[in-house]
């Protein structure tokens, strides 16, 4: 019912810092990443009646909302930047490599 809190807390960081992250980093994909989860699960909980429009906009309690966003908004949120990481790390080798060939065919 707010495992989405936990991406949106991390899409809302990453969003504030992206101008002082190097391109290199593709930040970009992050939040592509975090904010497409995050607009899908609100989507998803809103037609499944968990989220509501007005206030309290959670229906269940604090008590289940908490345990929730721990047990798996927290591992979404890990998993989505650990996808994210073997991404960068792979087009950033990527790169490397092309450059290494292009400076090879240019000597």
């Amino acid at each position: 019912m707010a495992c989405f809190l936990a991406p949106a807390a991390a899409a809302i960081i990453t969003t504030g810092v992206r101008k002082k992250i190097t391109r290199k980093y593709h930040l970009d994909w992050l939040n592509a990443m975090l904010w497409g989860g995050v607009i899908m699960l609100a989507v998803e909980h809103i037609a499944h009646g968990e989220v509501v429009l007005y206030p309290p906009f959670l229906t269940a309690g604090f008590s289940k909302v908490l345990p929730e966003i721990l047990k798996v908004g927290v591992p979404m949120t890990i998993a989505i930047v650990a996808v994210w990481a073997v991404m960068v790390l792979v087009a950033n080798r990527l790169a490397k490599e092309r450059e290494k060939k292009v400076q090879v065919i240019e000597t």
